[in-house]
């Protein structure tokens, strides 16, 4: 396994970084927000879509990954359910919309309606695998 290791600075990296969460599980307890730092930390178990090539031979693998944002000043969140750390979200996209450049807001998009919004002073995030690597048991599937 070779670990994946991404930084977004702009829209574009950012929509990198968006395909390589898509189908990540992420605990709404481990989402963590640390204002003194700036800082929005989701620990996840990430879809490697980046081997799951083809579809005779389907190699299934989930990775125990961080998405890191940097340069947040503020964190809103809807659909998340509060008080419920066990429950498990499942990340469909991140976005971002443009305020005043480079400022403006990355949007985390859950299944089921469920979102968060980060305010950022610009785009500054990181992507890295770390840990181990497993084999799941089937590959995300969604209705069009």
């Amino acid at each position: 396994m070779t670990p994946l290791k991404l930084i977004a600075l702009d829209a574009d990296d950012l929509e990198i970084v968006s395909a390589h969460v898509q189908d990540a599980v992420i605990k709404a307890g481990e989402i963590q927000y640390i204002p003194k730092r700036e800082s929005l930390i989701l620990p996840m178990n990430r879809f490697a879509w980046e081997e799951a090539k083809g579809v005779l031979r389907q190699h299934n693998e989930r990775r125990n990954s961080v998405l890191h944002i940097d340069r947040v000043t503020s964190v809103q969140s809807s659909g998340i359910p509060r008080g419920k750390s066990a429950e498990v979200l499942s990340l469909l996209a991140v976005t971002f919309a443009a305020s005043e450049l480079p400022a403006g807001v990355i949007e985390l998009v859950f299944a089921g309606g469920g979102a968060i919004r980060a305010h950022v002073e610009c785009i500054e995030a990181r992507l890295t695998d770390f840990g181990g690597a497993w084999e799941a048991s089937s590959r995300p599937v969604h209705k069009v």
